[in-house]
């Protein structure tokens, strides 16, 4: 069997890495850089971090809400598939940047991409 996702990346120095840029990228980014303008980004990536780990099959801290409820604000002021997309753009764009093979972007991108009806409160 394959170590998880999580190992083949890299483990906690990946996951960290690609935090970062992901944030950087999504806070540059005006399609949805204001949906974090009063988000306190330190607690923010912590979050991230901890979700990505557990996601990715790593060791599980993750204490954050599930994906419907810790979204639903963000719903109610308008999130939607573009910026779903955005998101899952800067991902993808994040591992590669990290030099993480197609492959594992790909497995990476399922599991983003299996979140989204929650994400968009559907």
């Amino acid at each position: 069997m394959n170590a998880p996702l999580y190992e083949r990346i890299g483990g906690e120095p990946a996951v960290n890495a690609a935090v970062e840029i992901f944030y950087r990228k999504v806070l540059n980014d005006q399609r949805i850089s204001h949906f974090f303008e009063k988000t306190d980004m330190d607690k923010q990536i912590a979050k991230q971090k901890a979700f990505f780990t557990m996601a990715f099959g790593g060791p599980n801290s993750y204490t954050g809400q599930d994906m419907r409820n810790a979204h639903a604000g963000m719903v109610k002021t308008g999130l939607n598939e573009d910026h779903f997309n955005a998101v899952m753009e800067h991902l993808g764009a994040t591992l590669t940047e990290l030099n993480v093979p197609g492959d594992l972007i790909a497995e990476a991108a399922a599991i983003a991409e299996s979140t989204r009806n929650d994400v968009l409160g559907r």
